[in-house]
């Protein structure tokens, strides 16, 4: 079809070994599924993981496992569409949708990328301001420098950038199980978090906090980017080489889910057994939690920790929301621009609506904002999954990779839950129902 291929400067850019054992592939295929585990962990889950332990204790982590199964889910079916067709999401929705819908499936991942890369960039300066004394607005104008690491590493060859976001994963996971062995929780209650119950949907309050945490878990932008840059791996265009593909690809999206589900479930433990259960209730902002963990604790380096690991977490996180920027630009709309402009003009989204919201609604604004985008994307999720399960469940598009019927019927069930959540997110806000977590 002469279609420009997905990330052209690093497609199939990667050896995959035809013969060798289990590992050697597993190696080769490890990679795509840290970059996008980031997404899952970044600076947005820790303001609804912390205001979610702190006013519930325990009790969403249930939200949080099950946003990560869907996530596992959604994932392993973005390998799939990407190794059957050769296309990601965004190239997908071109081809399969009139150019009028595909152009408002545009906006409105451009608006989810914005609202993710609003959160990002908060957190990566409220990091810088708690460790160091920067202002907010410097903060945000010096993590956008991660258009520059980017360019220079993926000259390199994409395993660098690979090998950056993994190192950043070890370093936030080492912070948090510092901290946990520290915090000491109640593994019986943690246990029990685990188990859904009802209130969670009774309580508007804990509802809203709810969705908020499966916005910020279940990323849309992720979807795209997933898909594209499985495409980075150079397997034979076979089908038995197709299939070991997908194997190896949800292997490791699998896997690096469930670190990002042990970092999400770690914000909030830490925050319910530290805030929760301490007469803290209240404790909502990033900046609170960093003032009250040492003292609390009685471990001096408890904030200094938290900081370090928010800031990985931010920086990370957006230079995977650059790449995703990119993947949508290309997909949907086939502009190709240089990859410093390109990457600029995802950036530049970013830090226009960060710089106005610190510079018009002060720095105290920063917790709510970041909890209200993670609500946003979990609004427009609903447009990424229905695409992905409606093209992974078609046969003419997916061959003999088609969803088998099963997994049709769970794929379905998770999207009809996903817009559920939404539509009642959106009843409740405009009735006047729910109210944001002040």
């Amino acid at each position: 079809m002469g279609q420009i291929p997905s990330l052209p400067e690093v497609h199939r850019s990667i050896k995959v070994p035809n013969q060798g054992g289990f590992w050697h592939k597993m190696l080769a295929y490890a990679g795509p599924g840290y970059l996008v585990s980031v997404g899952y962990m970044d600076p947005g889950n820790w303001a609804t993981d912390l205001a979610g332990g702190a006013q519930f204790g325990y009790m969403l982590l249930s939200v949080i496992l099950l946003s990560n199964l869907m996530a596992i889910l959604l994932q392993a079916l973005c390998v799939k569409l990407g190794v059957a067709t050769g296309r990601d999401l965004a190239q997908a929705c071109r081809d399969y949708f009139s150019p009028r819908v595909s152009f408002c499936l545009w906006i409105l991942c451009e608006i989810a990328i914005a609202a993710c890369d609003l959160a990002e960039l908060l957190g990566s300066a409220i990091a810088l301001q708690l460790l160091f004394g920067i202002p907010l607005a410097i903060g945000v104008c010096i993590t956008a420098l991660d258009v520059m690491i980017i360019l220079f590493l993926q000259s390199k060859g994409f395993r660098y950038i690979e090998a950056l976001v993994i190192t950043i994963i070890a370093l936030i996971g080492i912070c948090f199980v510092i901290q946990l062995s520290v915090a000491r929780p109640d593994l019986g209650g943690v246990l029990q978090g685990f188990v859904p119950q009802s209130e969670v949907v009774r309580n508007p309050k804990a509802l809203f906090i709810a969705i908020g945490i499966l916005g910020a878990t279940v990323m849309p932008h992720n979807l795209y980017l997933h898909s594209s840059i499985i495409q980075t791996r150079a397997w034979q265009e076979t089908p038995e080489k197709k299939r070991e593909a997908i194997k190896f690809g949800t292997i490791d999206s699998t896997v690096a889910l469930s670190i990002a589900l042990f970092i999400n479930a770690a914000i909030l433990i830490l925050s319910a057994a530290t805030f929760h259960f301490s007469g803290y209730q209240d404790v909502a902002e990033i900046q609170t939690a960093y003032k009250l963990l040492s003292p609390v604790l009685g471990f001096a380096p408890a904030s200094v920790l938290f900081a370090i690991a928010l800031l990985a977490s931010g920086q990370n996180s957006t230079l995977t929301g650059t790449l995703a920027g990119q993947i949508v630009m290309e997909g949907f709309l086939q502009i190709r621009l240089k990859p410093w402009m390109r990457r600029l003009l995802t950036r530049l989204v970013a830090i226009v609506p960060a710089l106005l919201t610190i510079v018009f609604l002060g720095e105290g604004s920063t917790t709510n904002l970041l909890i209200l985008s993670q609500v946003i994307l979990s609004l427009q999720l609903s447009f990424a999954v229905i695409p992905l399960v409606m093209f992974t469940s078609d046969r003419r598009l997916m061959g003999e990779f088609v969803n088998p019927r099963w997994l049709k019927i769970l794929a379905y069930a998770v999207a009809t839950m996903i817009v559920g959540l939404n539509a009642w997110l959106l009843l409740q806000t405009f009735l006047g129902w729910l109210y944001p977590v002040s």
